[in-house]
């Protein structure tokens, strides 16, 4: 289990807001605008989680809760129980919205395939929502695939193929990701001959109605496709945009659009430009490049869907030439690494910034608390020297 309670998908985890969409804002009101009752969830049992689940080991923690391993009492099977600490009121900074969660469970309830994460039982109370999820306990794809020695465009098929079928079955069900990124591809089992891929974390997906438009600025800059950056209506085809990004990083050790800053990032995905360096490409067959050339495309109508993808010539050979051209090409071990390294110290780095910012956060709201008494001795008839000085202190208060 990934150290970081990625594994069983900590809602609204590791998430990075675009240019665009302001520090301080939440993406949950574009979101909610959208939701109709039937999205929501309300089957949560109201009885204690450890009356039915003995709860073991803490597995990762992050913002909003923690995931800690349990054993169910009456059949001694291993879950993943996900707590998550929700908002007292609307607005509250503290915790997640209940509405998120429970939209987020919606989508789950509607999912059941080999290659995603499972939910299997629900608890609630006014604090915190408690979600019994499958144990999933193998790490991250590509960190498993960054402590091989080489690994051929076949073997690397293999995984693509699964987070495929994954996708395409979430699809033939109207249902997004939204947020498909190497953090949220994991494995169930490492120690295995053929290692099972799990996609994870729901938070940002959502249902796909008719006739309804959806928009979100959420995600992470370089995973994110040219309209979401342009707030336009988004569909499954946002997802596909990401599958390309990943099979690109995966065959190269390289972001196709990655700049100096997000702003940088940014501008690289809305251009929509990208090569292939044969310094990064030299062992990379045209097929792979042809399927990467078919997702990375700026119009989502012309991208293709996640059924073609599965039967794309790089998935699925049509010829002996073609399935020998697979085995014979090769990722770019080194720099994959390189790249697996980075990404993982920035997920670190994120990780202290946001919690420095709750500290900071918290210190704010420590300090509003302690001039509420100074408030109230406050006097009408202060001398006019003071004056300046309290009403800075009441503007500080409003504002925090």
């Amino acid at each position: 289990m990934a150290e970081d309670g990625r594994a069983s998908g900590l809602a609204g985890e590791g998430m990075s807001l675009p240019t665009g969409a302001a520090e301080g804002s939440s993406c949950l009101e574009d979101v909610e605008a959208l939701v109709t009752g039937a999205d929501a969830m309300a089957a949560f049992k109201a009885g204690n989680v450890e009356e039915l689940y003995e709860l073991l080991d803490t597995l990762g923690s992050g913002h909003f809760g923690v995931v800690k391993r349990c054993r169910e009492r009456g059949t001694g099977t291993f879950y993943a129980a996900k707590f998550v600490k929700t908002r007292k009121c609307r607005g509250s900074l503290r915790g997640l919205g209940r509405e998120q969660v429970e939209r987020e469970v919606g989508i789950l309830q509607q999912l059941e395939h080999p290659n995603i994460m499972r939910l299997y039982d629900l608890f609630a109370s006014k604090a915190e929502m408690v979600l019994v999820l499958e144990l999933i306990c193998g790490g991250e794809l590509f960190d498993f695939i960054a402590a091989k020695e080489m690994l051929t465009e076949a073997e690397a098929i293999e995984f693509l193929e699964q987070i495929l079928r994954g996708v395409a079955y979430m699809h033939s069900r109207h249902i997004a990701h939204f947020d498909l990124k190497p953090e949220n591809v994991m494995l169930l089992e490492k120690d295995v001959p053929n290692p099972k891929i799990k996609i994870i974390d729901f938070g940002l997906a959502q249902k796909l109605e008719d006739g309804t438009t959806f928009k979100s600025l959420c995600g992470t800059p370089q995973y994110i496709a040219p309209e979401v950056i342009n707030y336009e209506p988004l569909s499954s085809a946002t997802d596909m945009w990401s599958i390309g990004v990943i099979t690109y990083i995966l065959l190269s050790g390289m972001s196709p659009f990655q700049g100096e800053t997000d702003a940088e990032t940014l501008t690289n995905v809305v251009a929509g430009s990208y090569e292939f360096e044969n310094k990064y490409f030299s062992q990379t067959s045209e097929m792979a490049k042809d399927f990467i050339g078919q997702l990375l495309v700026k119009e989502p109508g012309d991208r293709m869907t996640a059924a073609e993808s599965l039967v794309h010539p790089w998935i699925k050979p049509l010829s002996r030439k073609q399935v020998a051209n697979r085995s014979r090409s090769s990722i770019n071990m080194k720099n994959f690494r390189k790249f697996n390294a980075r990404r993982k110290w920035k997920l670190s780095y994120n990780m202290v910034s946001a919690c420095n910012r709750l500290c900071r956060m918290k210190l704010l709201c420590n300090q509003s608390k302690a001039d509420e008494p100074l408030r109230s001795c406050e006097s009408d008839q202060e001398d006019e020297p003071t004056r300046p000085v309290t009403l800075l202190r009441r503007r500080r208060s409003s504002c925090s």
